[in-house]
């Protein structure tokens, strides 16, 4: 296990070396500069901000000092906010982001996970055809259109829920049912379908022949075996989750790591936009190694071993 664990970190490390390298230069290859605005700087002082930030160095220099940077989990300064790095940027809106996609988390758990047993279960029947409406609409339906209306209908017209803001618990609400909406559907479809091929396999017929309980054969043989392909699907969306959703939280002005993404990309500042992007890819990293792990609980049949093969 742990030789195992070690692989995949000195894998992740290599791979994160990789996304800051084809950050970077990708960065450094779009036209203009941080510094070009359309209010034209006199070119003594965008000569002075380049040398302030070292955007006067070789492009090789700069690489490396970057490179040295991510050593020391420094992210650098952002060029927008004068006296504010891009550290400080992330650490003032992660705390925003990670509580409305931890609770969006908590609802695609709690609430797509029984949804699609209660339609496998009662497949072709009632709860089975409303269930799959109702996921359906919600992974047809883009999670902005989603904001926009209960936006509009909770908020505005009926006055239930405030506009903007995480003043008190119902600002919460909006944010986090935009945020888990696709995802609730998506995964409320996926069990229903790994459900209903699980419930089909021979063991299951056996363990029904040997005269298991119903709630025995669902949790020990059915759920433990077709909750394999859902696992997969919450490490991404885990990570895509609580590094925060761009356009939902523009629509609701959180402020938090989402909304500065977007906000760096209209200011063009460069090192917010790569210390961002590098988050959200060491994220990601993190969350696939845990569903991996997990996956040797679900599924003990499943080695490490054969993962390393």
């Amino acid at each position: 296990m742990q030789s195992y664990i070690l692989q995949r970190l000195g894998m992740m490390a290599l791979t994160l070396w990789a996304i800051i390298t084809l950050t970077f230069f990708l960065m450094h290859s779009v036209p203009g500069g941080p510094f070009v605005s359309e209010k034209m700087l006199a070119p003594e002082i965008a000569a002075a901000l380049n040398a302030k930030y070292g955007l006067d160095q070789p492009i090789w220099q700069q690489y490396f000092n970057y490179l040295g940077g991510m050593l020391r989990l420094d992210f650098g300064p952002s060029f927008k906010y004068p006296g504010v790095s891009v550290n400080t940027m992330i650490a003032s809106g992660l705390p925003v982001t990670l509580q409305t996609g931890l609770l969006a988390v908590i609802c695609v758990v709690a609430l797509g996970v029984p949804l699609g047993i209660v339609a496998a279960l009662n497949r072709n029947r009632w709860p089975d055809t409303t269930v799959m409406f109702i996921a359906t609409l919600g992974v047809a339906i883009p999670s902005y259109v989603i904001a926009t209306v209960s936006l509009y209908v909770f908020a505005l017209r009926l006055g239930w829920v405030p506009t903007f803001g995480l003043d008190d618990w119902r600002g919460y609400i909006l944010p986090v049912f935009a945020l888990s909406g696709f995802w609730i559907s998506f995964v409320s479809r996926l069990t229903r379908s790994s459900l209903l091929e699980t419930l089909e396999q021979d063991y299951m017929t056996t363990a029904r022949a040997k005269g298991l309980r119903p709630g025995q054969i669902l949790i020990k043989h059915g759920l433990r075996n077709s909750l394999l392909p859902v696992v997969t699907v919450l490490g991404p969306v885990v990570a895509n989750l609580i590094t925060g959703s761009f356009v939902i939280e523009q629509i609701f002005a959180l402020p938090g790591i989402g909304r500065q993404f977007v906000l760096s990309i209209t200011n063009r500042d460069y090192t917010a936009i790569m210390g961002i992007t590098i988050f959200y890819a060491a994220i990601l990293m993190v969350m696939i190694l845990i569903v991996d792990l997990l996956y040797v609980w679900l599924d003990p049949r499943i080695k490490l071993s054969k993962a390393k093969a």
